[in-house]
């Protein structure tokens, strides 16, 4: 079946199966998110150790899905994975950093006679909630405004900065990037506390969180979509492969690529419909359309940064070292063996789904965490 296809068709379906593994990463950054909120949202102990077990019983979902995603990356894109892991090592160094402290913190926060103390843990949990996701939005900026490297006839690249990505951050559009998924993994933290938890005073204040989230959250998305329609872009010539500046190059995309564009409107519209749901009726169930909402609009960005003969890793620092699906990909064979194994992928998220079913049949209670003696 794949073996009959060609080596393009197949580099297309994987940079498919990488969007939707990352779109669901970003979905589950709810666990990021809902961890900026323990220092706020709650009143009392006994409301923070209900969010910190909600959330702890989904953390190292995300975790996996990040691993996951980088290592569909690098058996599908190698190229990619050498370049960026490999020079802008920094930055993702900070990004690992920022997720072994989330998990010592639930490991630890609460158990007898630790030397740190509980409120350090829950601050290791925000800087993973805060800076580990801005600087993950920070570095998806970067498929759109470009990296410090250059290739040489080999494939064997060299990053041009000393802040070995880093400096990514000090980019205006990457910076609201990363700051409008940090606003949007809060939103969803929010809205999935709200329909997970089981506690009169708390809900409510769950459910105005993620309004005013939202609300902090649109002025970065704004900035960001305003500079997608109206910047240049990094064009790839069909013919050749040659890598070239276009103007209004993701602005051609989504118009030239529907799907692109109507991903990103139903997502946009989804996420609102379902934080004004949480927030203007008695439902709380707001998190599934949102959540679907944000998984649309992860997908329109991935689309519009690899599809259409775009370059999906950019070099600003030469643009013939610049990465497309097509240069950056495995080859035929490695793809094809691959795509076979992908035929799993369904039934392994329908284990997933099964195993969250289980998890969340009946909301949280403080009985139930002041019964549980292995809390966190």
């Amino acid at each position: 079946m794949f073996g009959s296809l060609d080596w393009s068709t197949l580099q297309q379906f994987w940079w498919l199966i990488v969007s939707v593994v990352g779109s669901l990463f970003v979905l589950l950054t709810f666990v990021q998110g809902g961890q900026t909120l323990i220092l706020t949202v709650p009143k009392t102990e006994a409301e923070k150790n209900l969010m910190v077990n909600s959330l702890g019983r989904k953390w190292e979902l995300t975790f996996t899905t990040l691993v996951l995603f980088g290592g569909a990356f690098y058996a599908s894109f190698p190229l990619f994975y050498a370049t960026s892991f490999g020079g802008a090592f920094w930055v993702w160094l900070a990004i690992l950093f920022t997720f072994v402290l989330q998990a010592v913190s639930y490991e630890y926060r609460r158990k007898p006679n630790n030397f740190l103390g509980q409120k350090t843990y829950e601050i290791f949990m925000v800087i993973n909630g805060s800076i580990g996701i801005l600087l993950i939005g920070a570095a998806i900026g970067t498929f759109f405004t470009g990296s410090n490297f250059i290739l040489s006839d080999y494939n064997l690249s060299r990053w041009t900065h000393p802040l070995r990505g880093l400096e990514a951050a000090f980019s205006l559009f990457n910076l609201s990037f990363g700051i409008f998924l940090v606003f949007l993994a809060r939103t969803l933290g929010a809205l999935y506390l709200a329909n997970n938890l089981q506690q009169d005073q708390l809900v409510p204040r769950l459910k105005v969180s993620s309004f005013n989230n939202l609300l902090c959250a649109l002025p970065f998305l704004l900035y960001v979509l305003i500079r997608l329609v109206t910047m240049e872009g990094f064009a790839v010539d069909p013919q050749t492969g040659d890598i070239f500046m276009q103007s209004g190059k993701y602005l051609n995309n989504l118009l030239e690529f529907p799907l692109t564009l109507i991903l990103l409107l139903a997502g946009l519209v989804l996420v609102v419909v379902g934080v004004g749901l949480n927030r203007f009726t008695a439902s709380v169930r707001g998190i599934w359309p949102a959540g679907l909402g944000t998984v649309l609009t992860c997908l329109s960005v991935f689309f519009l940064a690899g599809y259409n003969n775009t370059s999906f890793y950019p070099s600003k620092y030469d643009l013939g070292s610049s990465l497309t699906i097509y240069n950056a990909s495995s080859s035929h064979y490695t793809l094809t063996m691959m795509s076979y194994v992908a035929l799993l992928v369904p039934f392994v998220l329908a284990y997933i789904v099964w195993v969250w079913r289980q998890m969340d049949t009946e909301k949280l209670t403080d009985a139930e965490i002041a019964a549980d003696k292995k809390s966190y």
